[in-house]
């Protein structure tokens, strides 16, 4: 036998070792999944490396707007606080349980501006990283309200314990600042609806599974644990009716995904508190499956 057809064997041999190691780790249970164990080192370091590479190379092509604006900071200061403190904590304030309890572990943003540019943080808070528990904020956030949140970061580390209280400080709605200056503002959609745009299938496709969707139907294009929850969503642009009650329209599909309780008070479909344009947009993606 030639030395290369040993060399191949050799190969060919580690190889099905490998599968073979890999399929009793993954089949045999052998891996911890307990949020109550760590990662080993090791792993730890491989995914977060190609955790931050990952980023690097998606966000490249991103220009941030400006983010001195004061106010622009005030409504990242009041986003902060409502969707990242309970896991990422803040000056002065500790995570939730749900934070302390993650593995891995979230940490803290005061000195993310040194190790992100606001690009890569902007990417981050709208997409989210799977497999860590960091939402996607794509759908809960606006354009505004993401570049807010990250105008916010970059003055975390100049901030005291008492400054963060004061700059997230809630205010009685309608309340005037100093000398009748505008109260800070809300995290959220700001006063008048951006206009809707054309109905998007493919970002309703991406909507389904922020929405939780995923959880409870299987939808064909879409990954999931294949649940039994809900009725299978497979050939949904091809029946006559929407839940046995309404003609399937797409703008009866809105008003399903939007006022569900509305249309059939005694669902065990939850309601969403899905936006007109997500609704739209996923209205459009289910209208395609046939």
């Amino acid at each position: 036998m030639g030395a290369p057809k040993t060399a191949l064997l050799t190969v060919a041999a580690l190889g099905i070792a490998g599968v073979a190691a890999g399929a009793l780790v993954v089949y045999g249970g052998l891996y911890d999944v307990a949020a109550t164990q760590q990662h080993f080192q090791p792993v730890y370091s491989m995914l977060e490396t190609a955790m931050r590479q990952s980023v690097k190379m998606r966000a490249r092509n991103i220009e941030p707007p400006r983010l001195d604006d004061e106010r622009l900071v005030m409504r990242g200061a009041a986003c902060f606080r409502d969707k990242c403190v309970q896991c990422h904590g803040a000056p002065g304030v500790a995570q939730g349980d749900i934070g302390k309890s993650m593995q891995p572990l979230p940490g803290p943003l005061v000195d993310a501006r040194h190790h992100w540019k606001p690009r890569e943080l902007y990417w981050l808070t709208k997409h989210g990283i799977r497999m860590s528990g960091m939402p996607a904020w794509e759908f809960r956030l606006s354009e505004e309200d993401l570049w807010s949140v990250v105008a916010f970061m970059a003055r975390l580390p100049e901030l005291t314990p008492q400054q963060y209280a004061e700059a997230t400080r809630v205010e009685p709605t309608g309340a005037q600042g100093a000398q009748g200056a505008p109260a800070r503002p809300a995290c959220g959609p700001a006063d008048g609806a951006a206009p809707l745009r054309a109905a998007d299938a493919q970002r309703g496709a991406r909507a389904l599974p922020q929405y939780a969707c995923s959880a409870c139907h299987t939808i064909p294009g879409i990954t999931s644990s294949s649940p039994n929850v809900g009725p299978p969503l497979a050939g949904m642009g091809g029946r006559s009716l929407i839940a046995g009650k309404l003609a399937n329209t797409p703008d009866n599909m809105v008003r399903w995904l939007r006022h569900t309780h509305e249309v059939d008070p005694l669902t065990a479909m939850p309601q969403m508190s899905v936006s007109e344009q997500d609704a739209r947009d996923i209205a459009a993606y289910l209208a395609a499956l046939r």
